[in-house]
């Protein structure tokens, strides 16, 4: 079974769909998205706070603890660092720099873009 950890501001700005216009409900739209497709577990991690509502049973939901650059990112590789005893997640983002961080966690690393052909 895989466990997903996903950046999801990243996944979300892969889609040239307005999303910017509301973040909020495009934070839901991925959320909902990702809910109905994976059976595995998963999260998924997104910079900003957290915009409240209702969140998807099942999936975990987290937001960048400070504001700034690379919050989201730098929460991804401590929620990896905090599992270093166990089979690490695959992490999906397309952002290189981050990629090569997980990666050197011992994680396997899909792209966006494949990810979100995954979910249909």
């Amino acid at each position: 079974m895989t466990t997903w950890l996903v950046d999801g501001t990243n996944v979300m700005g892969t889609r040239p769909d307005g999303w910017w216009r509301d973040r909020p409900a495009a934070q839901h739209r991925l959320a909902d998205e990702v809910a109905a497709a994976l059976a595995e577990p998963t999260t998924v991690v997104f910079d900003g706070r957290d915009p409240g509502g209702d969140w998807p049973p099942g999936l975990e939901v987290r937001f960048a603890e400070r504001p700034g650059p690379d919050a989201a990112d730098d929460l991804i590789v401590r929620l990896l660092d905090e599992r270093a005893d166990e089979p690490p997640p695959t992490v999906v983002t397309s952002d290189r720099a981050l990629a090569a961080r997980c990666r050197d966690r011992g994680a396997e690393v899909v792209g966006a873009g494949t990810f979100l052909a995954r979910l249909g």
